[in-house]
């Protein structure tokens, strides 16, 4: 296991997958990684939205209006969810400043009911991105992966969700910036 892929990456990183990545779970995608350990990854493909909203999968939260997302190609049958602002939900995992990660699903549904958390305080997802022990290393040692140490923002995840790459790629500056506005087939250029 190498280091530095390794000491880089962190619970609330973000991968970018690279600018000509073609595997369709993951084009122009951004990765927030909810767990990084020597038995495996886990993460949450933030922009990619699937055409049901969370009353299509939730009676309970049919009053919420949230479309949910695609959190990657594993599982599509669980649903996951982040939230911003304080801790309000046990079991939740803090990924950065004001982000955390899953909890007690009766208790977010309450938070919602009670109008103590916002819907657009939160994203859902089905399904997740997830990695072997030493395979996302690998796949970031061969560029599939671009590690970006800015936090997700809840400003950000309100860009429609195509601008969302191309602004983190954008923000990490250099060759990154130019690579923001590469076309997504290169023989297009």
């Amino acid at each position: 296991m190498s280091h530095d892929s390794n000491s880089l990456l962190k619970p609330g990183n973000l991968l970018l997958s690279a600018p000509f990545l073609q595997d369709e779970n993951f084009v122009r995608s951004v990765i927030l990684v909810c767990e990084h350990l020597d038995t495996g990854s886990f993460g949450l493909v933030v922009n990619k939205p699937s055409i049901l909203t969370l009353g299509d999968l939730v009676n309970e939260l049919a009053f919420v209006d949230a479309e949910v997302f695609v959190g990657g190609p594993v599982e599509q049958n669980t649903l996951h969810f982040i939230y911003f602002g304080e801790k309000r939900i046990e079991g939740s995992v803090s990924l950065g400043k004001a982000l955390w990660w899953g909890g007690e699903f009766d208790q977010l549904v309450n938070l919602l009911k009670n109008q103590e958390l916002e819907a657009n305080q939160v994203r859902f997802f089905m399904g997740y991105s997830g990695w072997e022990s030493g395979q996302l290393e690998s796949e970031i040692e061969q560029e599939t992966w671009i590690i970006s140490q800015e936090n997700l923002d809840l400003p950000a995840l309100h860009f429609e969700s195509e601008k969302i790459w191309k602004h983190f790629m954008k923000n990490m500056g250099g060759v990154y910036r130019e690579q923001a506005n590469y076309p997504l087939d290169p023989r297009l250029n």
